[in-house]
């Protein structure tokens, strides 16, 4: 009887073996080298200045991920439930404006007063002052668009915007944050800067190589774009006349601007004065940074149930910083009580904190010279 029971527990553990070294998963991890971690030290000594938000609510939705002042003086938001919602800058006369079909992660104005989206499931859309949705492009040549995150417009019409990965969809994974962890845990870099031109409705590749391709800025001059690395705790500074530059070779049209961050860099937005903001959306976990040269050990971990997984803690926390990479200010609030800050849309009088998943949007009167 023993025996029989000793041999039982032996195939079970043989089979539990099995399970976490060959069961199959979506990932195949690279390694790569994750920089010690900084901690919250000089310019991001800690604080509680994010603390304390007034909220604006949003009714059902949640979500607000990105936000914007439209040129009509309207303050525009997207949502969890892929909706696109307009309130007065207060907060009053909220109201669902448009609705894709997706999931928009980021949007900019056009000359015409159209907004321009990248939503994550469709590609880069145009949505007219009525509501009016239409598809501007979801391929480069041959090559789909599977996960349009972040676009800004410039002044000559051409629209800037990211494809965050090319492993990993969020329309075939069916949720953005899915996507978004896979491509950050495989590691293979293929988040890439794309561009679009309206006038010749021709997208071309202007950079990849990117680990997760999230936010992105012009520079004043418009000859820069900033865009945030999230896989690699960093932001790049990429000339806007780049074409099929590849960032893992040093290039004088690509530089790191800021490095080795205290959080996963996410939207970039400008602001008043020469300021870019950004939100760290989460802080790093050493137990992460230490799974960076071993692969085989991320991919054990989508083996195992999502509630063993080293998962960051909640810790709100934005940034600004000028073109050269300057910290202007940062604002924290280590409790998270407002969940996953993106970025911050700043107005004369109020700063908007952007979410992943809140249930209002968060803001702040502008205190900030």
């Amino acid at each position: 009887m023993i025996k029989k029971l000793l041999l039982g527990l032996l195939a079970l553990l043989l089979c539990a073996t099995a399970y976490l070294l060959l069961w199959p998963v979506p990932i195949q991890a690279q390694v790569w080298v994750a920089p010690p971690a900084p901690g919250y030290v000089g310019p991001h000594a800690p604080n509680t200045r994010l603390a304390g938000l007034q909220m604006i609510s949003l009714g059902a939705e949640e979500g607000p991920e990105h936000v914007a002042m439209g040129p009509d003086g309207w303050l525009y938001t997207a949502v969890g439930s892929g909706k696109l919602l307009r309130m007065k800058p207060d907060g009053s006369e909220l109201a669902v404006w448009a609705q894709t079909g997706g999931r928009v992660l980021g949007f900019d104005f056009d000359a015409q007063g159209r907004m321009i989206a990248a939503d994550a499931m469709r590609g880069l859309l145009a949505i007219s002052p009525s509501g009016e949705v239409s598809l501007l492009t979801d391929h480069v040549g041959d090559s789909p668009i599977l996960y349009a995150d972040a676009v800004v417009v410039a002044q000559s019409g051409e629209m800037f915007f990211t494809d965050a990965s090319t492993r990993f969809g969020a329309k075939a994974l069916g949720s953005t944050f899915e996507a978004s962890v896979l491509d950050i845990l495989e590691q293979s870099s293929t988040g890439r800067v794309l561009a679009y031109n309206p006038a010749t409705r021709q997208t071309r590749l202007m950079a990849q190589g990117l680990s997760f391709a999230n936010g992105i800025a012009l520079s004043s001059d418009q000859s820069q774009l900033f865009v945030a690395e999230t896989g690699r705790y960093r932001v790049w500074r990429i000339s806007t006349a780049a074409t099929g530059l590849d960032v893992r070779q040093a290039s004088p049209q690509a530089q790191v601007l800021l490095d080795n961050l205290p959080g996963y860099p996410d939207n970039l937005m400008r602001g008043l004065n020469g300021k870019i903001w950004m939100g760290l959306v989460k802080p790093r976990n050493p137990k992460i940074d230490n799974m960076a040269g071993k692969p085989w050990l991320r991919e054990l971990t989508l083996r195992l149930p999502r509630s063993t997984w080293p998962v960051p803690k909640a810790y709100g926390h934005v940034v600004a910083f000028s073109e050269q990479g300057q910290i202007l200010a940062d604002l924290q609030d280590p409790s998270g009580a407002y969940p996953e800050a993106t970025a911050v849309t700043e107005t004369p009088e109020r700063l908007y904190v952007h979410s992943l998943h809140a249930p209002a949007l968060g803001w702040r009167p502008n205190d900030l010279k």
